[in-house]
């Protein structure tokens, strides 16, 4: 019997990692890609392509006699996660985020005097 694991797209790793480390500060790089649950040797090309567009940043920090690699959001990260990430999530939420009896509802009212938009996610469920 085998079982099935789920996929997560590349644009939700690299949200969890943008947002786990706003939620943290900085990270070793261990425990971000524990806390993020990814596979170092198949996931870190991903931290090197954040780096390099500079939505996050790498130190080398010296430990004793070891060098320990710590990451942190940039500025740019945070806007990019804010402005694109987040709104993607709403309109496209992850498969395993809505429990199967529920269906979420994404209700956009657009303010046409002050152009701004506002995002209301109401719960709906077909059993009532």
């Amino acid at each position: 019997m085998t079982t099935q694991r789920s996929y997560r797209e590349r644009i939700y790793i690299v949200k969890d990692i943008i947002l786990k480390l706003v939620q943290c500060g900085e990270l070793n790089q261990t425990a971000l890609i524990s806390y993020c649950g990814l596979n170092f040797k198949k996931h870190s090309p991903i931290l090197g392509k954040l780096e390099t567009k500079g939505l996050i940043s790498k130190d080398q920090i010296e430990v004793g006699k070891r060098a320990v690699t710590a990451y942190k959001p940039t500025q740019k990260g945070l806007e990019f996660s804010r402005h694109i990430l987040e709104p993607y999530e709403i309109m496209f939420p992850r498969s395993d985020t809505i429990p199967e009896d529920n269906l979420a509802f994404l209700l956009i009212l657009i303010s046409h005097t002050r152009m701004q938009y506002f995002c209301l996610v109401l719960p709906f469920s077909w059993n009532k």
